[in-house]
């Protein structure tokens, strides 16, 4: 009986796997706007720089997927299973996918559609207006209206921004 009510969800839990899932979102494209403008400031070719975007992608996932287990085994004494390891899978996998973007845009570079730095520089900027576009409807989904949807996105592409000035600050 115990594993029929951990098989039907509890009022909320899509909510909170949604949630969860967006969270991992968000984290990986501040992440991901921090590689690809320190990439954008060093001496890096296309190769070189959708190597170390799919490297970042990865390495996020994996920790990410380390964590929830260890989490796990630690809170229930066993390793997650079935329904529970396919949420971590599913919660975690946008980790993954905010390096297809930028991969695209330096395949481009590598095509000479465009330079590796404008591909860099443009997939930075779509993380940043990904980020204010989160917020807004964050903030329209709070019933909030127009006015603090976009101060709510303007504080999450700020966030964004802050993100790059200080990788660009740094120098790498």
């Amino acid at each position: 009986m115990a594993a029929d009510r951990r098989a039907d969800p509890a009022p909320g839990a899509e909510a909170a796997v949604l949630a969860d899932r967006l969270k991992e979102r968000i984290y990986a494209t501040i992440t991901m706007i921090a590689v690809v403008v320190g990439l954008s400031l060093g001496d890096v070719g296309a190769l070189g720089a959708v190597a170390t975007v799919v490297t970042t992608a990865v390495g996020l996932w994996l920790a990410a997927f380390v964590a929830d287990q260890q989490a796990h085994r630690t809170v229930h004494r066993r390793f997650a299973t079935g329904p529970e390891l396919r949420r971590m899978l599913y919660v975690s996998s946008p980790l993954l996918s905010c390096a297809v973007g930028p991969a695209v845009l330096i395949a481009l570079a590598a095509l000479d559609v465009l330079s590796l730095g404008a591909a860099l520089r443009v997939a930075a900027g779509v993380g940043v207006v990904s980020l204010f576009l989160w917020g807004c409807l964050g903030g329209l989904r709070m019933g909030g209206g127009t006015l603090t949807a976009v101060a709510a996105g303007l504080v999450d592409a700020v966030i964004g921004v802050a993100v790059a000035l200080v990788k660009a600050a740094a120098g790498h």
